[in-house]
């Protein structure tokens, strides 16, 4: 007879052990979210018709690799499509990168505080985390990263711009970066603000990639194209690496009607990148307003903004939350706030003046 630990069964002790997503509050009717980075504008009347048509073809399995979703963002881009793997948004890629290259006990490295996604996906995947804090105006700090390769090190995760702070990285120094990571260490570039960045010393990702075999972009069209209710976020890679992840990736994992949805939006591309103009101009004056109030704020080539706020950044959550407007918090660090509508501006810099008040 068998010998028991536990008549019950038992997860994982990685499973068990994993740090909870927390997702950005939803807002009440008379709310403004700004929570979850999302673009606040209504959908596309062209993306919203190509919703309802595909929507006629639920009792069909989708595309399996959505390969007419990969042909667009391939020539969006300007790559082969067989460089591209789309999935149920940027979090699944990620996922999907990590099971393809990173086996129990393999290293990431990582910055902190970054994307809580990270080590979630680190953990269930096997590998262990290698935290390296950001350097001061909530900034990568690639020398450090590149110092805590070692030889156990598969992956490193470079988020640019970095979620949740804002600075985006330049380019001389992502070079120098890349120079010091040996060749074999897969370094994934995710840009899922790429959008928003109008740093002029950041680098052009795809550039990036095409000069070096072992970086893997990132990126999403939750949020400048609009689509984080449908889940479409993608990873470009070498031929042979993204078959790789694709075959670890999920089946059927874009459905169809987010595919159809994806390529209407890649279609009124113009559009939609005024719209993120838009957007563009209200950070600034969202940073302007902050600024004149006396807040410190890293710089942001994103759609959201940072406030450190350390051990106050619960209380004054709930409070913006009890005004009107929903934020983000981190508890013990700061506050992330979205970029939404004028009035969602408004309203939350009259609260951040109230605080000001008290400092």
């Amino acid at each position: 007879m068998l010998s028991c630990v536990s008549d019950n069964p038992q997860l994982r002790p990685a499973v068990d052990a994993l740090p909870a997503y927390v997702p950005g509050a939803r807002a009440g009717a008379t709310s403004f979210k700004l929570s979850s980075n999302e673009n606040p504008y209504p959908v596309h009347p062209a993306v919203l018709a190509a919703i309802v048509d595909a929507a006629q073809d639920t009792n069909r399995y989708p595309d399996m690799h959505a390969s007419e979703l990969c042909e667009a963002i391939a020539g969006m881009i300007g790559v082969r499509a067989e460089e591209v793997v789309a999935g149920n948004g940027s979090v699944a890629v990620l996922a999907h990168v990590l099971g393809a290259f990173v086996d129990a006990g393999d290293e990431v490295v990582l910055p902190w505080r970054s994307f809580e996604a990270y080590p979630i996906a680190i953990q269930v995947a096997g590998g262990t985390g290698v935290r390296v804090p950001l350097a001061a105006g909530g900034r990568l700090d690639l020398p450090a990263m590149a110092a805590a390769v070692t030889e156990r090190t598969k992956v490193v995760l470079v988020c640019t711009p970095n979620n949740p702070t804002g600075p985006a990285v330049h380019a001389d120094e992502l070079d120098a970066f890349l120079a010091a990571v040996p060749r074999h260490v897969v370094v994934v570039l995710d840009e899922a603000y790429v959008e928003f960045v109008r740093d002029p010393e950041a680098p052009d990702g795809v550039e990036v990639y095409a000069a070096h075999p072992n970086v893997v972009l990132l990126r999403t069209l939750s949020k400048a194209y609009g689509l984080a209710g449908l889940r479409v976020g993608y990873a470009v890679a070498r031929p042979r690496l993204a078959a790789g992840i694709r075959a670890v990736a999920t089946p059927f994992g874009v459905s169809h009607v987010a595919q159809r949805a994806a390529i209407a939006a890649i279609g009124v591309q113009d559009r939609l990148l005024e719209i993120v103009d838009e957007l563009v101009d209200e950070r600034t004056r969202l940073v302007d307003l902050l600024t004149a109030q006396g807040w410190d704020l890293p710089e942001t080539q994103a759609n959201f903004v940072w406030l450190p706020l350390g051990e106050q950044t619960v209380a004054r959550a709930a409070e913006a939350a009890s005004a009107g407007v929903v934020v983000r918090p981190f508890a013990g660090e700061g506050i992330r706030v979205s970029v939404g509508e004028p009035e969602a501006t408004d309203l939350f810099c009259e609260i951040a003046a109230g605080w000001r008040e008290g400092v």
